[in-house]
């Protein structure tokens, strides 16, 4: 993570660059509409400046940095090196538990089918969301339910 910040760090600092190189570029290839005209030279500055780049990168570095401060937080809250930070680690430390699934389970794609008929539904005409909702309801009642009967019940 302190790798991670520091390569934040060093895009805020690359954009800031930019975005002060982009706007210097502007107002030097601008220069002879500033340096003429019946206005006051710092009037001319503001005017021939393009501000959509110049903010657009400058908006980049601060979002940049604020990245880079999280990141950096985060790392000092955690009160030590992530697992896949450690070079010596291996694959497994850093995995976490997610749970029991199901390889064979038919039913999320049920569940999927109803969630497609119900915006279907929302997108065509009202009368297909009942029918979307109740294949929903025996969709996550099958898929609760699953370890409960058949060949895999427990």
């Amino acid at each position: 993570m302190r790798t991670n910040a520091g390569l934040w760090w060093l895009l805020a600092g690359f954009f800031f660059l930019v975005a002060v190189m982009y706007t210097v570029w502007n107002l030097i290839s601008h220069w002879d509409t500033n340096a003429t005209g019946g206005q006051s030279y710092w009037e001319t500055m503001t005017l021939s400046i393009e501000w959509v780049g110049s903010v657009a990168l400058l908006f980049t570095a601060f979002m940049a940095a604020l990245i880079a401060f999280y990141i950096a937080k985060v790392h000092k809250a955690q009160g030590g090196e992530l697992p896949e930070d450690i070079l010596t680690a291996d694959i497994d430390d850093g995995d976490p538990e997610l749970g029991e699934f199901s390889p064979w389970s038919w039913w999320p794609i049920v569940l999927a089918f109803s969630a497609a008929l119900a915006m279907i539904g929302l997108a065509v005409g009202a009368w297909l969301m009942p029918i979307g909702i109740a294949v929903f309801v025996v969709a996550i009642v099958g898929w609760v339910y699953e370890y409960y009967r058949g060949y895999f019940a427990r």
